[in-house]
């Protein structure tokens, strides 16, 4: 398999194992990974997924680009645009996703990750979005994630030149959370995993669906839509439990209902 998928104590563990090929991603690979992420979706026991590459080199090297030389597409696959869905392109996925960068993050590796909302790296990872210099664009949400995550100079510096930057750099601009040592990575992506998955799951949800899509909205119609969320939440068995083990000094159970 392209992709390992796993779930344990609510939390996904999706791992692009292509080391072979820098987790690079063949039509396959991005096949199995719409499926994870599908699932992730809609698995109810599912509340935080980890995304990560295999090996101690890439997390991703983004689209393996040979693996689709010589194979042209209809043109009528253009109007299939629920088709073969990713986290970077389309999917709404309104559970948290945490990305555990392990060194290269280029292409379409970076959308990936520009897409998660969570993100830890190693000091060995390298980013780039250099799809310019192969007569393409950075597609998936290149174009228009990391103009939204980054200063309009800054963004379109990596989209335009297509240089590569390290860790360090990315920390500065804001794009990943903390750097971490390789073997621990996986460790501080889990503890964040598993400090939301103790929270209650549909706020989480109703919080990050908020949060995104408030870039769309006007404020006004982001406060109605956050007030009409909470009204909701309200009635909600998790919105009863978290008080009530608050008042009784406890950790509470939240079921997602």
């Amino acid at each position: 398999m392209a992709i390992d998928f796993e779930v344990k104590d609510h939390i996904a563990l999706i791992t692009l194992n292509r080391p072979e090929r820098m987790n690079a991603m063949d039509a396959e690979a991005y096949q199995d990974l719409s499926d994870a992420w599908t699932e992730v979706r809609d698995n109810p026991d599912i509340r935080v997924a980890v995304v990560t590459g295999a090996g101690d080199k890439a997390f991703s090297a983004g689209a393996d680009l040979k693996s689709f030389l010589g194979s042209p597409t209809d043109l009528s696959d253009f109007w299939l645009t629920q088709q073969g869905q990713l986290l970077n392109r389309g999917i709404e996925m309104w559970k948290p996703v945490i990305a555990a960068v392990n060194g290269y993050c280029l292409g379409g590796g970076l959308t990936l990750m520009l897409a998660t909302d969570l993100r830890f790296a190693t000091p060995s990872a390298t980013f780039a979005l250099s799809e310019v210099r192969r007569g393409v664009l950075p597609g998936n949400g290149g174009t228009q994630r990391l103009i939204e995550q980054l200063p309009h100079a800054v963004a379109m510096e990596v989209l335009l030149v297509g240089d590569r930057f390290d860790a360090e750099t990315a920390l500065r601009w804001g794009l990943i959370n903390r750097i971490v040592d390789h073997d621990v990575l996986l460790e501080a992506a889990f503890d964040a995993a598993r400090r939301i998955s103790e929270n209650a799951p549909l706020a989480v949800q109703a919080t990050k669906e908020l949060a995104l899509r408030s870039r769309d909205v006007d404020r006004a119609t982001g406060l109605r839509l956050e007030e009409s969320l909470l009204k909701l939440l309200r009635h909600s068995s998790d919105a009863i439990e978290g008080p009530r083990a608050f008042a009784e000094k406890r950790p509470p159970a939240f079921v997602g209902r």
